[in-house]
C-alpha cells in the first residue's frame, strides 16, 4: 500500500509542477529564488539524463517503459521484502512515470529545477528516480551487513 502512496505522490507533485511551469513560464525562462543559488528555468529535454539520446524519442520511450514494467514487477513479487526496498522501487517508478507522461503527451519532459552548483536542470521525477537509486544502493549495503554479521 505504501508503494501505491509514494508512487501517486510523486506523479502527482511531478506533473502538477510541470503544469505550472508549463501555464506560466515560456521555455528558457529563469526565475531566482535565491540570488544566484536557486531558480526555476523552464526547459525542455527531449533525452534522458543531461540530454543523453536527445532526439531519440522512440528508443527511450521503449527502454523507459521496459524499466518501469519491471520495476512494477519487482515491487510486486518482492512485496514481502517492504522497508527501505519497497519504498526505493516506488520512488523509481513515480519519478519514471511522471517523465513518461511528458514524453508519451509532448514528446519532450518538462525540467525546471536548476541549481548553480549543479548545471542540469531536473524535475520531481527526477527527483524520485535519483533519490530511489540511493535508497536502493542503501537497502543492498545493509543487506549486505546483515549477511556478514550471520555468517
Amino acid at each position: 500500500m505504501i508503494s501505491v502512496i509514494i508512487v501517486v505522490a510523486i506523479v502527482l507533485l511531478d506533473q502538477l509542477s510541470k503544469i505550472a511551469v508549463r501555464s506560466f513560464m515560456t521555455e528558457g525562462q529563469s526565475i531566482s529564488i535565491i540570488d544566484g543559488f536557486f531558480s526555476i528555468t523552464y526547459y525542455n529535454n527531449t533525452g534522458v539524463a543531461f540530454s543523453f539520446l536527445a532526439g531519440h524519442r522512440i528508443i527511450v520511450t521503449i527502454v523507459q517503459v521496459i524499466a518501469l514494467v519491471v520495476v512494477a514487477l519487482f515491487i510486486y513479487f518482492m512485496k514481502g521484502k517492504g522497508g527501505l526496498f519497497e519504498i526505493s522501487l516506488a520512488m523509481i517508478l513515480g519519478g519514471g512515470i511522471g517523465n513518461l507522461i511528458d514524453r508519451l503527451v509532448f514528446g519532450k519532459v518538462t525540467d525546471m529545477i536548476s541549481f548553480s552548483i549543479f548545471p542540469p536542470v531536473f524535475n520531481i521525477a527526477d527527483i524520485g528516480v535519483t533519490v530511489g537509486c540511493m535508497l536502493l544502493l542503501l537497502d543492498l549495503y545493509l543487506d549486505i551487513r546483515r549477511e556478514k554479521e550471520i555468517v
